[in-house]
């Protein structure tokens, strides 16, 4: 018998050089770095090192090297327009899909490598998971909401009982959901909703908290009102998203239960950052509450809570893809520290989203997903917008 020979040509290695590393979660930069990546994976990472023979070397000549970025809370299915529901509503899915794939693209451009969507419709977002051309997707399909209930329009609606919630649960399990996202509260998007009313009992959100976790998949619950975060936390819920303690008249301040979200580890995707628009300016409703919200996420930061940004990029002109940039002054105005911020969107916000095996750190075994900015990020938020090179899995983004 004859035996054949096959040799295959060893993958090419990249070296890259900045001026500065941040590795996503220390408190200084590394001077100097050199970061080796093998394909769609880091390889290795020192200071004032040699490239390895052979190497392609990319020279990212005075740049802040960080981890690419993670929103923890992003919907590529609203175009960020004045009226992202009927936009969405006039597409059908495959027009749907190719806008949601542009919105990828832009948070890649953008420097966010890694999104978490929260709500999309009728599952379409499975369908960018693993594209060369799209930031890592952790998709929790349309939102588990009641009948009329908030963003009822994407397709997640549930009877308002354990057994119609559980039911719920399995679906999403069954189409491939990597995170279950179930609306506690009304909100502002959706008119017959408020955002202090709860949508489900506690009974009824405890029955889905047990059917997911028991799938292995974690919850994670939209709630503003402060009755909504209650039941969140007694059903046992993984995250919450906005945390506002919304109420009728203004925001309300629950001591224990802000202690509460910490004590059970809860995860808090405080709903910042947005770019500025010439003519647009917030509510007043929102306005007027703002000064309590940030009083009580700065209360959360105090206490120790997982604090992360998660933008709701696409529901407002505000809110582009890739605005998670913008969230930086704001995280700091809640009390993070200028290191605290960077974490917040990296590190942080990939355990966050159950990727912190290989999300948000650059690092030997992490992927390859990095962003070079103009500037020093610690010293000035704003070095994030300035853009310079993105790698997502080793591919670099034009």
């Amino acid at each position: 018998m004859t035996k054949h020979l096959v040799v295959t040509e060893r993958r090419r290695l990249t070296a890259i050089r900045a001026a500065r590393l941040f590795d996503g979660v220390g408190s200084a930069f590394v001077a100097d770095p050199l970061v080796v990546l093998d394909g769609a994976t880091i390889l290795g990472v020192e200071s004032g090192g040699t490239a390895p023979v052979g190497a392609e070397v990319v020279d990212l000549a005075g740049t802040t090297l960080l981890p690419g970025l993670v929103d923890t809370h992003v919907h590529l299915a609203f175009d960020a327009s004045t009226d992202p529901v009927a936009r969405l509503g006039a597409r059908d899915d495959e027009q749907a899909v190719a806008a949601m794939a542009e919105a990828g693209r832009a948070s890649l451009r953008a420097g966010v490598t890694t999104v978490r969507d929260l709500g999309d419709r009728g599952y379409l977002s499975l369908a960018l998971k693993d594209r060369a051309d799209q930031p890592t997707l952790v998709a929790a399909g349309p939102p588990i909401t009641s009948p009329g209930g908030h963003c009822h329009f994407l397709g997640g609606v549930a009877d308002a009982s354990e057994a119609g919630v559980r039911a719920a649960v399995r679906e999403h399990v069954e189409r491939g959901a990597d995170v279950v996202k179930i609306m506690a509260s009304g909100g502002t998007m959706t008119p017959g909703t408020r955002q202090e009313c709860a949508q489900f009992g506690r009974d009824v959100l405890r029955a889905a908290v047990d059917e997911a976790h028991r799938h292995g998949l974690p919850v994670t619950a939209h709630a503003h009102g402060t009755s909504a975060i209650a039941d969140a936390l007694a059903a046992g819920v993984d995250g919450m998203e906005h945390v506002t303690f919304w109420s009728a008249t203004g925001v309300d301040h629950s001591e224990e239960l802000l202690r509460a979200v910490v004590d059970q580890g809860v995860a808090v995707g405080a709903t910042l950052g947005m770019v500025p628009v010439e003519g647009l300016v917030p509510p007043e409703e929102i306005v007027r509450r703002m000064p309590g919200v940030v009083a009580n996420y700065r209360r959360l930061h105090e206490l120790g809570a997982r604090v992360v940004a998660g933008t709701d990029a696409g529901i407002a002109p505000v809110k582009p893809h890739g605005v998670l940039a913008w969230a930086p002054p704001m995280l700091r105005q809640v009390g993070l520290s200028p290191a605290d911020t960077l974490r917040a969107i990296t590190s942080v916000a990939a355990g966050v989203c159950g990727l912190a095996h290989r999300k948000g750190r650059v690092a030997p075994g992490f992927d390859a997903d990095l962003l070079a900015v103009d500037g020093d990020p610690l010293a000035d938020p704003g070095a994030l917008l300035r853009v310079r090179a993105v790698c997502a899995r080793g591919r670099w983004i034009a």
